[in-house]
């Protein structure tokens, strides 16, 4: 068997370039965010369709629920991102002062950090002399702070692809209530529901190597009883003439 590898070493399916954890990391929050748009905008009109046939009434609910959650996910991204990106400023622009007042400690902390991870006192030296010549500044970021200086988290990016995911989640249950006739608009969209459900559930878990069924099994019964307890909802509002 041919097991030749590429100039970098890494072999063809395993993908060791860098930013390749932060785009597996990004692609699971998408998923995770669609799920939420799912789950709550599938709520919101099941419980309103409990209540009433009026499309027009099912049309506004699923649409403000759909702007609301996206927004709200979008501003949530943002601020939460801005806040970490903040901080790996400053932790990069103190370790950026450190190398400039304190280059031979620095030094001697990238050695004792290689090390720790089993190379000999001789090696760890070579290892750190050979980084800090190329990039000191990159090389005591990445091994200290853990940080790619290159790849810092973006807000911006966050807030937007959070608002996508939302809202390609969204507009599945508020398709699935609005098409349908009247009298199968909560079974379709219950089905169509645990589907997409069952679906994002499958990809997060493959994306994360954990169990797919146990994590289709969560996503699907939290669905499943959040749409049932707005239901229940519904129907005492429209029993009681609200």
């Amino acid at each position: 068997m041919d097991r030749t590898t590429g100039a970098s070493g890494a072999h063809p399916h395993e993908p060791h370039a860098n930013g390749f954890a932060s785009k597996l990391n990004w692609l699971r929050a998408g998923v995770l965010g669609a799920n939420d748009g799912i789950v709550s905008t599938a709520g919101l009109v099941v419980g309103v369709a409990a209540a009433t046939t009026d499309t027009q009434a099912l049309f506004t609910a699923g649409i403000a629920g759909l702007s609301a959650g996206a927004i709200s996910m979008a501003v949530g991204e943002y601020v939460s991102v801005s806040t970490q990106r903040d901080s790996e400023r400053a932790l990069l622009a103190k370790e950026r002062r450190e190398l400039r007042d304190e280059p031979d400690y620095e030094l001697a902390e990238l050695t004792g950090i290689y090390r720790a991870k089993g190379l000999t006192p001789e090696t760890a030296r070579k290892v750190a002399e050979e980084l800090t010549a190329h990039d000191a500044f990159t090389a005591h970021a990445e091994a200290e702070l853990g940080l790619n200086p290159a790849e810092l988290t973006n807000p911006w990016q966050a807030a937007f692809s959070s608002a996508v995911a939302f809202t390609l989640g969204a507009l599945l249950p508020l398709l699935a209530i609005l098409l349908p006739p009247v009298t199968a608009r909560i079974p379709v969209t219950f089905g169509a529901v645990l589907a997409a459900l069952a679906l994002t559930g499958s990809v997060s878990a493959r994306l994360g190597g954990s169990s797919r069924g146990r994590a289709m099994i969560r996503v699907v019964l939290g669905g499943a009883l959040a749409m049932a307890v707005t239901y229940g909802i519904g129907q005492l509002t429209d029993v009681a003439g609200l």
